[in-house]
């Protein structure tokens, strides 16, 4: 791997306009802290759902995905692709709601949700535990990729002759460094322009990101002869091409006669019908939360959220996967013996980009990372201080002190989580971790928004609940929840942390009635669950139309699935099943154009 002038002038005029991005929009963002962190609500939906999208193309994704094909080929995605039923819940249901609740942050729900010493520790406590605490793991995990992407590209880097320099007893490898350097890049625009300039530079971002993906997809096929000789080459190992994996009856989940992936009933009941909406997961939470809150707090109306989410989800699981998967294809017949498969996707670039695209695909990673970390670091200061240093530290200050405040606690953040990334090897197993010990959370998150029954007390003990069964599973029973049994193990956490937080909430004392009115003045969200108090309130417009959403999330689970699989089957030359798919998804789009206008949000302004 060479680089050529033309590659470095492309990496820097990359730099100078992502930072130059953050100058221009910084004077926007100062002004208040809804600026600063929710581009004073006048973001448009193509502008806030692409900023969604770049949010989840991390620098670990395409590496990722490489992983899963070489494992279990196309259909290996199903791990991920299952989030999609949880996401397009959150485009009709919830998108609307968290536009209309005028919060900051998701964590903020607390404060116009409940009231009492329960709200206001749980507020608290979520601003730790999600906005520093998750948020720094997560930040860990993309730059552990990075350090992976780097070590690949640049094997031989050292900083004044040494490969490693200690810091406070800590070791830095020079690949670590450099990830600390494209931080502190990111910091800079960041604090400057806050979700202003993020926004934008996301979405400058994405093209890159997107542009090189492609690049890449296509010289890969290239080098193999096309994707005929791909489907010729892999053809003892043909099942790396279902899109959909088998079902057996018993047994885990494996890799059967003939290859094709089998994955069990208990599996597929815990993918496909659990998890998207039982537990919390960055980016796919049930009801929509994070960062994608943020982005639908931060468009222009209603409208706007609504399409930005959608936009969303169509982007995320049907557009961008296939340039990947391609190269992950190719890497199987290039790379046979590769002992890392994620690495293979970085090897690609290294061995057969030439001179200028080489530039680009590099940039394109650095797009990845930076908008991830970038969203990720202003998500996690909105937590830090509007729902901890705001109410609890120093309230009743000047929104142009907050907004200083925000600014020193990104630099802080990010410093925070370099440190934190050294202590990492591996962070997939923390996520299962993770993943399993949310279990049981998303029907809380749901039902909070259309159940006025709900409390405080509610989400802590589902919040908490895992952390009891969890030794019980492990120590008592012998379960690994990390691999062998994690799917059973979710199955389980989720049916108890289910049982212990109905029970609290029905021995706990109900929200009082003038919090619960002025919450439903606020939302007005609808629904039988609200009765209680919509009956008392008929002056309060009431939400209609839940029949035509529930089809229209059916609608636009078949719209994505029927895209991604159409877009699939024309690649791979199947051009009469993929022209199929793509009329029935089309067909499932206007059913959702003509619901919308049915229930008349088209005139939303």
């Amino acid at each position: 791997m060479i680089f050529e002038s033309i590659d470095w002038i492309i990496i820097i005029l990359y730099f100078i306009v992502s930072i130059g991005i953050g100058v221009l929009m910084s004077k926007k963002a100062g002004k208040s802290t809804g600026d600063f962190f929710l581009s004073g609500r006048n973001l448009p939906w193509y502008i806030a759902g692409t900023s969604m999208v770049a949010t989840t193309f991390a620098a670990d994704t395409p590496l990722a995905v490489t992983e899963l094909v070489a494992q279990k080929g196309i259909a290996g995605n199903w791990l991920w692709w299952n989030m999609l039923l949880g996401g397009m819940l959150t485009v009709f249901f919830f998108a609307r709601l968290w536009r209309r609740a005028n919060i900051l942050t998701d964590a903020e729900f607390v404060s116009i949700r409940y009231s009492g010493k329960a709200a206001s520790f749980l507020r608290g406590f979520r601003a730790v535990y999600i906005g520093i605490f998750m948020n720094v793991i997560v930040i860990a995990w993309v730059n552990l990729a990075m350090v992976k992407i780097l070590s690949v590209m640049f094997p031989d880097l050292s900083i004044f002759g040494h490969t490693s320099i200690s810091v406070l007893g800590i070791e830095f490898s020079a690949h670590m460094l450099a990830v600390g350097a494209l931080l502190f890049i990111v910091a800079i625009y960041s604090a400057l322009s806050g979700l202003w300039g993020v926004s934008i530079t996301d979405t400058f971002q994405f093209i890159m990101a997107m542009s090189g993906s492609i690049a890449l997809a296509i010289i890969a096929l290239k080098k193999i002869g096309g994707i005929d000789i791909l489907k010729e080459k892999l053809d003892h190992v043909k099942w790396v091409f279902d899109f959909l994996p088998a079902v057996e009856s018993k047994g885990a989940e494996s890799v059967g006669a003939g290859g094709i992936l089998k994955m069990s009933v208990t599996a597929m009941i815990a993918y496909l019908g659990v998890q998207w909406w039982a537990s919390w997961y960055p980016g796919a939470e049930p009801g929509g939360g994070g960062y994608v809150a943020q982005r639908m707090m931060s468009a222009k109306d209603e409208k706007h959220s609504l399409l930005a989410t959608l936009w969303f989800q169509i982007a995320h699981y049907a557009l961008r996967p296939w340039p990947w998967v391609i190269v992950a294809l190719v890497t199987l017949v290039v790379y046979p013996d590769a002992s890392d498969r994620g690495a293979t996707y970085v090897m690609m670039i290294r061995d057969y980009m030439p001179s200028g695209l080489l530039g680009l695909m590099i940039a394109a990673f650095l797009a990845a990372f930076m908008s991830t970390i970038a969203s990720q670091t202003v998500w996690g200061t909105s937590y830090i201080i509007n729902d901890l240093y705001k109410p609890f530290i120093k309230p009743n200050a000047s929104e142009k002190y907050y907004v200083k405040i925000s600014r020193i606690a990104t630099f802080i953040l990010m410093v925070f989580s370099l440190f934190v990334t050294t202590q990492f090897d591996k962070i997939s197993d923390a996520w299962k971790f993770v993943l399993a010990l949310s279990a049981g959370i998303g029907p809380v998150l749901i039902f909070r928004w259309f159940w006025w029954r709900i409390n405080a007390w509610s989400e802590i003990s589902a919040m908490l609940a895992p952390y009891l069964i969890f030794p019980v599973l492990k120590f008592g029973f012998g379960m690994d929840i990390i691999s062998g049994d994690f799917e059973l193990s979710l199955l389980i956490i989720v049916a108890w942390s289910s049982i212990v937080w109905l029970i609290v909430t029905f021995v706990t004392s109900p929200v009082e009635k003038e919090k619960l009115k002025s919450f439903y003045s606020k939302v007005h969200p609808g629904g039988r669950g609200w009765k209680i108090i919509s009956d008392t309130m008929p002056e309060v417009k009431k939400d209609s139309g839940y029949i035509y959403l529930f089809i229209n999330w059916i609608l636009g689970c078949i719209l994505v699935m029927f895209s991604l699989f159409g877009f699939g089957k024309i690649i791979f030359h199947e051009y009469l099943n993929g022209i199929i798919y793509l009329v029935i998804a089309l067909i499932a789009g206007g059913g959702i154009y003509f619901n919308l206008n049915k229930v008349g949000w088209d005139k939303v302004k």
